[in-house]
């Protein structure tokens, strides 16, 4: 083990300050640690007792990963669930259940009382389109009320929905349109990001020509162009009218298919993801209790993407499965001016965030003064997931942010439908960079490539050992891709296709991609390893390592840096070098480091490391570009990669 992996293992616990203990979310724990310890399954029968049924299960499990059935014979609808139940007791009906903010400044709210009754409007309008269930429904669209609609109206009428993600282009729609076969598309007909117009309609026009399935559109006039609609559209105020009384929500067998996520990569053909009906609801409601530690009055912002799985997981059927008040933004969390964060969080009252790392380490990049200008007394939690979080940004938040409070690292794919490792919110112990342990109802192993587990601190390929709710069913008309992706390298087992480490307190450190561990004259590291190093120098605001190809030793490393203002890019790159050289060894020295003002990125806040890889081989983007935010950090990159280039010769 190298000395710096070492030192991040050897990171001491740090126990909650008692004014962030919740005294209920431990009793809570506790039983339901209880419960696991007799099986997954008698814990995820209480998680099912919470939730409301139509018509009760005969069995909590049966099969094993590949042929996964849960609660098998009970029926209940998803949005029943997040909807009516509040919407019915005169307690909850008219607490806020959303409220989004459009990058503009305008924001609209709703109570679950006036969410419920949209739902039933608009799940009536798909109905009279002809929508039946098993039928797909697109929704193309930003952060929005309207998307917490959509969602939970096909989710009444057992229709399967796919979100694409409102950046994606002509071609990337029309991919998704194709391979899910969509009948329905709910669209706004704009967005807005960095203060540019994304003309919705205009893309999905010229995409949806050559989808034979796709029937009609339904759009929300949201920019108030006004734009005339072509014959096969309607807009989403006319077809509120149409079924003035909505329609019940229907009856859904647990394991009916609830939706599908395109993962984005470099294949041609889109990997659609299947999750199903009871046990994304159950798990993402567990997901959200132990993760955010729901109080009535809470008011949580999932500052992500509608487009990220994560939104849904922890706001539009997490949050509102526990009854909580969502906040939602459309746009860039610095855009116009680097105080928008802090004035969404202060403006509605914000109690808790989730975001990516990326969203901590732009407020630390940001700086203490502006922290301090805005203390959010309010603020009790920040969590945080989609990326590894280095120590020191962990720190930074703790000490700047609110009054001080917890992070939360937590740890999931779009695989496994939630998170599921992390440390319980209000109750667990904290340690800065690690992921914590499993939360209840899930298990896992570390193995060697040979399949046997490996002891404490030694690194491996992390894999899961038990089945649980949330897990994929399926990938959309590929049943072998399915198999040959997470089954067949581990039989027995899920493979999580990361590589991870379990310290000696039994917390899991999760270093990355199995691919993004590179071989450098046959000594194997992880790129996380690197950047730790890279962002523990207190002038980094930023790094992303990836391994490019090198004549001689196979692969070399090389560094993306963006700076915090002020700093020296000389020094900082001269120390960051000497830094991984000394810490690590020889065999680890960078091969280049390059100094840019942002990095290639999704919308979500997850570096794109496979466009570094193919700017610095290639000079320009290889593969699918179409999760990017915007091109500005693949422009910044490109030119640092140039300059280098140029300086070097």
């Amino acid at each position: 083990m190298t000395d710096n992996l070492s030192q991040l293992l050897s990171t001491p616990l740090q126990p909650l300050r008692p004014e962030w203990r919740i005294a209920e979310q431990a009793t809570l724990l506790e039983t339901a640690r209880r419960l696991d310890a007799e099986g997954p399954d008698a814990y995820w029968a209480w998680a099912a007792e919470q939730q409301r049924w139509m018509q009760g299960w005969d069995s909590v499990r049966t099969g094993g990963f590949e042929d996964l059935r849960y609660f098998e014979g009970g029926r209940m609808n998803v949005a029943d669930n997040c909807l009516d139940r509040w919407a019915e007791d005169p307690e909850t009906s008219g607490r806020v259940a959303v409220v989004c903010e459009g990058e503009p400044g305008e924001s609209r709210s709703a109570t679950y009382a006036e969410l419920a009754d949209e739902v039933g409007r608009l799940a009536g309008a798909l109905d009279s389109m002809g929508v039946r269930k098993g039928d797909v429904v697109a929704i193309y669209m930003p952060n929005a009320v309207e998307a917490f609609a959509s969602v939970h109206a096909c989710n009444r009428i057992g229709a399967i929905y796919t979100i694409l993600f409102s950046g994606f282009g002509p071609d990337a729609v029309r991919s998704r349109l194709e391979a899910s076969r969509a009948k329905v598309v709910i669209a706004l007909d704009g967005s807005y990001r960095r203060g540019k117009l994304t003309p919705l309609l205009e893309t999905l026009r010229a995409a949806r020509t050559t989808v034979p399935t796709l029937e009609r559109s339904i759009i929300v006039d949201r920019t108030g162009r006004g734009l005339p609609l072509e014959k096969d559209e309607i807009s989403y105020a006319e077809a509120l009218t149409l079924v003035p009384d909505g329609v019940p929500a229907l009856p859904l067998e647990a394991n009916d298919p609830a939706f599908l996520i395109f993962t984005s990569g470099t294949e041609a053909k889109p990997k659609g993801v299947v999750h199903s009906v009871a046990g994304f609801l159950i798990g993402t409601w567990a997901n959200v209790r132990w993760q955010v530690a729901p109080q009535p009055d809470d008011v949580y912002w999932v500052a992500a993407d509608v487009g990220w799985l994560t939104f849904p997981i922890q706001a539009i059927v997490g949050g509102l499965a526990n009854g909580m008040t969502i906040v939602c933004f459309e746009g860039a969390l610095d855009f116009p001016t680097n105080e928008r964060f802090y004035e969404i969080c202060e403006r509605y009252g914000v109690t808790k965030v989730l975001g990516a790392p990326t969203l901590l380490r732009m407020l630390r990049k940001y700086g203490d003064p502006l922290a301090a200008a805005h203390p959010l007394p309010q603020l009790r939690l920040m969590t945080v997931q989609g990326e590894p979080l280095d120590g020191d940004t962990f720190a930074w938040a703790t000490e700047h942010l609110g009054s001080g409070v917890p992070v939360v690292n937590a740890y999931g794919q779009t695989e496994t439908g939630s998170t599921w490792v992390y440390p319980v919110a209000g109750v667990e112990a904290l340690k800065p960079g690690s992921t914590g342990t499993a939360v209840p109802g899930h298990a896992y192993a570390i193995l060697d490539d040979a399949g046997e587990p490996v002891p404490a601190g030694t690194k491996g390929n992390l894999v899961i050992t038990a089945p649980f709710p949330t897990l994929a069913r399926a990938v959309w008309d590929d049943p072998e891709r399915y198999h040959k992706a997470y089954f067949s390298r581990f039989p027995g087992s899920y493979s999580t296709n990361d590589e991870a480490v379990e310290d000696h307190d039994g917390h899991l450190w999760v270093l990355g991609r199995a691919d993004d561990v590179i071989n450098v004259a046959a000594h194997r590291i992880s790129t996380l390893e690197i950047e730790a190093i890279a962002i523990s120098h207190p002038q980094v605001a930023e790094a992303a390592v990836v391994g490019v190809p090198d004549e001689v030793k196979g692969t070399v490393p090389v560094a993306f840096l963006t700076l915090l203002d002020g700093a020296d890019p000389g020094e900082v790159r001269h120390q960051v070098s000497e830094s991984v050289t000394s810490q690590l060894g020889g065999y680890a020295r960078l091969s280049h480091v390059y100094l840019t003002a942002a990095l290639p990125k999704t919308r979500t806040g997850k570096i794109m490391r496979r466009l570094l890889r193919d700017v610095v081989e290639h000079g320009e983007p290889r593969g699918d570009t179409s999760a990017m935010e915007d091109e500005t950090g693949l422009t910044n990159v490109q030119a640092a990669v140039s300059s280098s280039r140029a300086t070097d010769g």
